[in-house]
């Protein structure tokens, strides 16, 4: 058993067979390259499980294509955008205690009005990200 550790900085995967496996504190994007280096072989059914903080809308959108991503606010409200082939996208306002789940291979972003805290529940393999441009 580990002591305790914050989720916000040291994520954790959920792998194969019932894991919890602690990770590294996170330092960068380059981050995500290496824990697919370390659990890539558990496949789709392998789970990243993060918490970010967050005062500003995403400058980006993000894409998993093997797997459902749970997004739970836990603090603030968070709109999140779902981008869905051939319709309009779909605008999900979360409050505290409230989620949503993005699809395998829908884009998503979120917009951010004041402070909002968010766990993610992801299955990382393959995630694929793009700028999100206005206008």
């Amino acid at each position: 058993m580990t002591g305790a550790r914050d989720l916000h900085q040291a994520f954790v995967h959920l792998g194969l067979g019932a894991t919890a496996v602690p990770q590294p504190d996170f330092t960068d994007m380059a981050w995500h390259g290496d824990y697919i280096a370390r659990h890539g072989g558990d496949g789709a059914e392998g789970r990243l499980v993060s918490l970010y903080r967050f005062s500003e809308s995403w400058d980006s959108w993000e894409m998993h294509p093997q797997g459902a991503e749970l997004v739970v606010c836990t603090t603030g409200t968070i709109t999140l955008i779902q981008e869905r082939p051939g319709e309009d996208p779909l605008q999900t306002v979360l409050s505290a205690g409230q989620y949503a789940i993005n699809p395998p291979g829908v884009w998503h972003t979120a917009d951010v009005d004041g402070e909002a805290e968010v766990l993610f529940i992801t299955s990382g393999i393959g995630t694929e990200h793009r700028p999100r441009t206005t206008g």
